[in-house]
């Protein structure tokens, strides 16, 4: 009976080469959105406020004054008309008319968190510029100081 021995033959390291690759190449892809957040920051410059607009406003996170839903018009800078849509912005509308902002105060207060460090400052953009989220977190330690706001039925023109 002739025996046969098997004789191991070297292996390529090309396969677990681009495996090797490839997991490099997908955990990049998926990792640091900060890129993003830079490219979404710069979008912030793009948008001029209109001299009016209307928008809807909804605001949450932390134990904030400024917490609800609101229906906003703005005119010159300025809120000329802000209407709560649930009881807890009725309640802000009521008591602290002046706490509802206008968009360009919102990004006033992502600017200067940005400028303060702020553990989370970023911003997501419309194509045409103006801001659809922004959320705020001063520090990522700190209970309750994280405001979230999203800006939807943007519609510049008279207020």
């Amino acid at each position: 009976m002739t025996s046969v021995r098997s004789v191991p033959r070297p292996r390529s390291p090309l396969p677990r080469i681009a495996l090797l690759a490839g997991l490099v190449w997908a955990v990049a892809a998926c990792g640091d959105e900060s890129w993003s957040g830079r490219a979404a920051q710069s979008s912030s410059t793009a948008w001029k406020e209109p001299s009016a607009y209307t928008y809807t406003l909804d605001s949450t996170g932390g134990e904030r004054l400024l917490t609800g839903t609101f229906r906003v018009s703005v005119r010159d800078g300025k809120v000329t008309h802000a209407v709560g849509l649930d009881e807890e912005s009725r309640r802000v509308v009521q008591r602290s008319p002046g706490a509802v902002p206008t968009i360009g105060r919102l990004v006033k207060e992502l600017e200067q968190a940005r400028h303060d460090g702020a553990d989370t400052a970023e911003a997501e953009y419309s194509t045409v510029g103006h801001p659809l989220r922004i959320t705020l977190d001063p520090d990522a330690n700190a209970v309750d100081e994280e405001a979230r706001y999203v800006i939807r039925d943007y519609t510049p023109g008279p207020a």
